[in-house]
């Protein structure tokens, strides 16, 4: 059996604690693993797992041991549990996004909530990896799912009450730096069609962070079919409770009609609307910037939380 200290030579591990056998490693198992061979023994000497951060350390150079990795630690194994500990940024993004449950995109945040999440926000911002980052212009490229905000303009959107039998599915930004372009939209579903609402805009870079910002048009999306009807029991309107069941059997009937209807509509080409008003700009500077996620303030101090479409912070 070799040494722990031909073996720690090996590792490349100056101090590696190593555990016992039948002690119970601290972080539960996971289902990734990785693997490394002796250039000599042809044997698998170290098994590990990213996300348990547990090493197996094969000690034994036996060419007739027929198990390559090994299906179960045993005497000749030793297991080392490798500290590689979450960095404080990840951890405070984590935390960050998780404040947000509840509050329906900021709507909803209590007043104790609110000053948790400024705090997360401040802390995050002083560890900006992207200081300038109109020198990062391709970090902003992309869509950006819009997960908080506290700019009070957009509540009214944010309010199911105020849309009856329409709900906001999704706000988003894309930006294009190549084309200097920037695109928000708003994914509204109800229970018959999607649709969406969007104004396109030029950018132009005027300071490290901030970016000047001219709205050009609005558009109405043509509706989208979707594939059934689907009516809720109630709706809230104007701060009241309908209660609905009583007519599904009528909106039943109507479905087929109004789903030719909705196909009609959904052959036109979406409606565009020319903004001409010289005072359709605003700014925004950008607070904290990765590869994931995003933080920008606007007029009046309101901050606005975006995430990257396809990250996994999405799915916290």
């Amino acid at each position: 059996m070799a040494s722990l200290s031909n073996l720690n030579q090996l590792l490349h591990i100056n101090t590696l604690p190593v555990t016992s056998l039948n002690s119970t490693p601290s972080i539960t198992p996971s289902t990734i693993t990785f693997g490394l061979q002796s250039k000599n023994a042809r044997k698998s000497i170290l098994v590990a797992d990213g996300l348990r951060r547990v090493v197996y350390v094969r000690a034994t150079a036996n060419d007739d041991d027929d198990d390559e990795w090994g299906s179960e630690p045993s005497a000749d194994v030793a297991v080392a549990e490798v500290i590689v500990p979450e960095s404080e940024t990840e951890k405070l993004k984590k935390d960050l996004v998780g404040s947000f449950y509840g509050t329906a995109r900021g709507l909803k945040a209590a007043s104790e909530t609110r000053a948790e999440i400024f705090e997360l926000i401040s802390q995050l911002e002083a560890k900006n990896p992207t200081p300038a980052s109109t020198d990062a212009l391709s970090l902003l490229d992309g869509k950006w799912i819009l997960a908080y905000t506290s700019y009070a303009g957009l509540f009214p959107l944010l309010s199911s009450g105020l849309l009856p039998l329409l709900e906001v599915e999704e706000l988003s930004q894309t930006i294009d730096s190549e084309s200097l372009s920037v695109q928000n939209s708003v994914l509204l579903a109800g229970p018959l069609t999607t649709t969406s609402i969007s104004t396109n805009a030029k950018f132009e870079v005027r300071s490290p962070n901030r970016l000047q910002i001219k709205f050009e048009e609005g558009v109405i999306g043509t509706p989208q079919l979707t594939d059934s009807l689907e009516i809720p029991e109630t709706v809230e309107f104007l701060g009241q409770e309908i209660d609905l069941s009583s007519f599904k059997d009528i909106f039943t009937s109507i479905q087929n009609t109004a789903s030719s209807v909705v196909q009609t509509i959904s052959d036109q080409p979406p409606l565009k609307i020319p903004i001409s008003n010289s005072y359709a700009q605003s700014w925004l500077l950008t607070t904290y910037l990765d590869e994931e996620l995003r933080v920008a303030r606007g007029d009046g101090g309101s901050v606005f939380v975006l995430i990257k479409e396809g990250s996994s912070l999405l799915t916290n």
